[in-house]
């Protein structure tokens, strides 16, 4: 650990804290997250494996890089690439994002790129929230974060946890107790995360689950057998939910166009099956080059697009729809 010099401390959760440090070989400043733990005597957290294994396989432009993994007798230390912001404190300090859809738009696109790569691979992240997507403000480039509630996948359909996901961002089908899920539940987050660019609030902020389900379906109306077959045999479906009619999304987002509206709905539709996947929705119309919009993007952003269509059209051979 003599490698790295702390400079601030940056986080604190359950799994330990988060520091700003330079490393002293390169000069570079990077971002340790210690990890406290006696790993002669309690071993390796799991999620703390997760995180590692996957990140290891992730090389990605959009997602956030592990540069390290260090080991002490009491901590282990994830050595990652420094970003000093992420969405939620972007939103939170710039008043007027929502009225920038040239930037919503390029950060939508990145993070699907992100997540499409990871659906790819065969991973899942299953916690993906404002706060998980950092961003490098030199070259306005975000990245996904936080991997320690990813798990990869064997098959298209697995039995996993239902506790997973942060509660605003979390799909139907986790709320209804579904432990047979798959990429749908990401694609679900990322909706919920592009609405709330486009409005700088939640679309659906509820309070607890049952709660969170009702906020859903005021807007996106009860399901039924009708619009999504199996729904009442989910283990925490109840006939007595209250019957609401969906809504006309367009109106709970009024900054977004016709055709973002569409994007979004596909992405919230209720049923996963039917649900956009990553890759589909990055080739959807609300991503066509408009030159309009274009030219007013930075030119480090404009560059970089062009490299991801480029990069994009290359790899699509690579992408499974799951």
């Amino acid at each position: 650990m003599d490698q790295y010099k702390k400079l601030e401390k940056i986080g604190e959760g359950s799994y330990g804290k988060v520091y700003k440090a330079r490393d002293c070989v390169t000069n570079e400043t990077v971002a340790l997250k210690m990890i406290s733990m006696d790993i002669e005597k309690v071993g390796v957290p799991s999620t703390t494996i997760r995180e590692i294994s996957v990140l290891k396989e992730m090389q990605h432009p959009n997602i956030v890089s592990l540069r390290d993994v260090q080991y002490t007798e009491k901590d282990m230390c994830l050595v990652f690439e420094y970003l000093d912001m992420d969405l939620k404190k972007y939103m939170d300090s710039c008043t007027d994002f929502a009225n920038n859809p040239c930037m919503i738009k390029t950060f939508l696109c990145q993070f699907l790129c992100g997540v499409a790569y990871c659906h790819s691979h065969r991973v899942l992240h299953r916690d993906l929230k404002p706060q998980n997507l950092l961003i490098d403000c030199c070259t306005s480039t975000i990245k996904l974060a936080d991997f320690g509630l990813a798990r990869a996948f064997s098959v298209p359909i697995r039995t996993y946890s239902h506790e997973v996901v942060t509660l605003h961002y979390r799909p139907p089908e986790i709320l209804l107790g579904s432990r047979n899920y798959s990429t749908p539940v990401d694609v679900w987050s990322v909706g919920c995360i592009f609405a709330e660019m486009v409005n700088q609030k939640p679309l659906f902020p509820g309070l607890s689950e049952i709660d969170q389900l009702h906020k859903i379906f005021s807007i996106m109306g009860t399901p039924d057998e009708d619009t999504w077959p199996g729904v009442f045999s989910l283990p925490d479906f109840r006939p007595f939910f209250p019957l609401r009619f969906p809504k006309d999304l367009a109106t709970f987002v009024p900054n977004l166009d016709p055709v973002g509206v569409d994007l979004l709905s596909k992405m919230l539709c209720m049923d996963p099956k039917k649900r956009i996947t990553a890759k589909s929705a990055l080739e959807h119309e609300y991503f066509k080059i408009d030159e309009s919009i274009d030219v007013k993007l930075p030119k480090k952003i404009r560059a970089m697009n062009r490299k991801r269509r480029l990069d994009w059209g290359n790899t699509q051979h690579m992408y499974t729809q799951a």
